[in-house]
């Protein structure tokens, strides 16, 4: 059993054993408030003659069924966590078995016009996307998606320091994901920054001593009215007095309240995330990097988090219509709350942007972290400034499951074009995007499927999928023109590794190969470093005359009238093709 597998089945069984310890103390807590709430019932009723005492009973039985309620949610909330735990453990086992494909696709982040995200199953159904990501909030997933797209060659080495530490953290994770994954929010990060940049303060700074006042003079009405000093009618008009000002503003505060009413979620949820990170002790540059980007100011941004939580969360109750009408009266509680978030957007607005961009952060790396941690045998490539631009030793498709796997040895210096030709189904396909994901993840920082690699860092480029369009009123094979001329605009500017498909598919066959020709001939003039497949054998005679080109090829064999494939890559040209055996065999000619 792998090492991963273990920790998540053992984890699994922990939490849920807590969970049902701490089920039970809820069952117990529930008992006993039902039995302090009767008791303090029966009491008050054998002393009602005697206030005093009933009184004394009373204060008594609320003071403690109070107490045991909040023991209790307390107990709840903690319950809720370690269920989040359960999940996550038990969802990590049921994708080690490869059952994944029920997650989100990422399909909204597909884009055709990118270098390559169509063309290499990094988004939709049984995609790296799907298979990888474990993130719990929109933007982190946007930042994953967003990490998985970038082609950026920089820097790589931090990136993968930073991956193999989170990897190290798996019980962190875990607990990032839970606390993140226990509260709902409505409203994004994005839209809750521009409301924070374009929000226009209302309350004058005067506000901010004004209720403190107000308090004061309640308090002493109050105290003088208990004690017969002057009637109750003065506190009735200073209550009337307070409704003014607070009424002055209500429409401006209940737009605030409107709005604050979306965020606060968002906010305790950040909060939760940050705090997390703030103690949590990291070493590798990146994660330090981020770690200081939220500790910069004279507190904690999960404490000046939590500063708003409070001030939003007071402001949500002047929907009880007994506070609305005393608090506000008698303390001018709206105006109170309503000064101290609006202080709190003056000071933090333009700073919250970092800080959910940190959480964002952390939300996508744990994904990557997670991936190596399920991933041990994985190795994190070589990362060389001059050399061959990939020498992997044992090079496989991530996704397939390395029982079936049939890995390759490869070795593509700069400048070098290879050639593969094949039977059908006997892996070019596979080869391709096997060569892609080593590209993209090797850039990301992540370890790549292979028993060891060098990686001399480039771009990726590919045209692998071209489709037609109706919308735009354009042919397959214009769509594939567009295709290539974007990929020989690229290289101009800067070197990629260019992965082709059977090019030129949209013309006859003898057109297609004069084309396919000049096309590879023109890469090579350029110093185009990269893999084209194709089933024009004729292409191959290319390696005679440019020393750049390199012949590969996949094999299939007949044998006792079933065909068998090895998948092995091996030098030289295709001679066995296998469409006249397959029609036959499915009796279609």
């Amino acid at each position: 059993m792998s090492a991963h597998i273990k920790y998540y089945q053992e984890h699994q069984a922990k939490y849920t054993l807590e969970a049902q310890k701490l089920h039970k103390q809820m069952i117990t807590l529930s008992m006993l408030r039902l039995v302090v709430f009767v008791a303090m019932g029966f009491g008050i009723y054998l002393t009602f003659q005697n206030w005093q005492i009933a009184l004394a009973i009373g204060v008594m039985g609320i003071a403690l069924f109070l107490f045991l309620l909040s023991k209790y949610n307390n107990i709840k909330r903690e319950r809720s966590f370690k269920k989040a735990l359960i999940s996550i453990n038990e969802e990590e086992i049921k994708i080690s078995s490869g059952d994944f494909h029920d997650r989100d696709e990422g399909l909204k982040f597909q884009d055709s016009n990118h270098f390559y995200s169509l063309d290499i199953d990094l988004f939709g159904r049984g995609s790296f996307f799907q298979f990888i990501n474990r993130t719990t909030i929109t933007e982190g997933q946007e930042k994953l998606a967003g990490l998985l797209k970038a082609n950026n060659t920089e820097a790589i080495v931090s990136r993968q320091k930073a991956i193999e530490e989170l990897s190290s953290k798996p019980e962190w994770r875990q607990h990032y994901d839970a606390n993140s994954s226990l509260i709902e929010t409505e409203t994004s990060a994005k839209h809750i920054v521009s409301w924070l940049k374009n929000y226009k303060t209302f309350l004058p700074k005067a506000m901010q001593w004004l209720p403190i006042v107000f308090t004061v003079i309640s308090v002493v009405l109050f105290g003088l009215t208990i004690l017969d000093m002057i009637n109750q009618e003065f506190v009735g008009y200073w209550l009337l007095i307070g409704l003014g000002f607070t009424g002055f503003y209500v429409k401006k505060i209940n737009k605030l309240s409107s709005g604050a009413d979306k965020v606060k979620d968002t906010f305790r949820q950040y909060a939760a995330l940050l705090n997390l990170i703030e103690n949590e002790t990291f070493t590798s540059e990146l994660l330090q990097q981020k770690q200081e980007k939220i500790q910069s100011e004279h507190k904690k941004a999960s404490l000046i988090f939590k500063e708003l939580s409070k001030g939003l969360d007071a402001l949500d109750n002047r929907n009880n219509i007994i506070s609305a009408i005393f608090a506000n009266g008698l303390f001018l509680s709206d105006i109170k709350n309503s000064y101290r978030i609006e202080k709190w957007i003056n000071q933090y607005a333009d700073k919250v942007e970092d800080w959910f961009e940190v959480v964002s952060f952390f939300d996508a790396y744990n994904s990557l972290g997670g991936f190596h941690f399920n991933h041990p045998e994985f190795v994190f490539p070589k990362i060389a400034k001059h050399g061959s631009v990939i020498k992997a030793t044992g090079l496989g498709h991530p996704l397939l499951n390395k029982t079936k796997r049939v890995d390759s040895n490869v070795t593509i210096e700069n400048e070098q074009f290879f050639i593969v030709t094949g039977a059908n189904m006997a892996g070019k396909s596979t080869f391709l995007r096997t060569m892609s994901l080593h590209i993209v993840m090797a850039n990301i920082g992540l370890p790549v499927c292979a028993k060891a690699s060098e990686y001399s860092p480039v771009k990726l480029i590919t045209s692998m999928r071209t489709t037609d369009s109706l919308t735009d009123d354009s042919s397959y094979f214009f769509s594939e023109l567009t295709r290539l001329k974007y990929i020989v605009d690229a290289i101009q500017k800067e070197p990629y590794f260019i992965i082709l498909d059977e090019i030129l598919k949209g013309t006859n066959s003898t057109d297609k190969a004069i084309g396919s020709r000049k096309f590879v001939e023109k890469l090579v003039a350029s110093n185009a470093t990269g893999i084209i497949a194709t089933h024009d054998l004729s292409l191959c005679d290319i390696e005679k005359e440019l020393p750049q080109v390199k012949n590969y090829y996949f094999d299939a064999e007949i044998i006792n009238d079933e065909l068998h494939f090895d998948y092995t890559l091996k030098n030289g040209v295709c001679k066995n093709m296998n469409a006249s055996f397959l029609l036959k065999k499915m009796e279609i000619i």
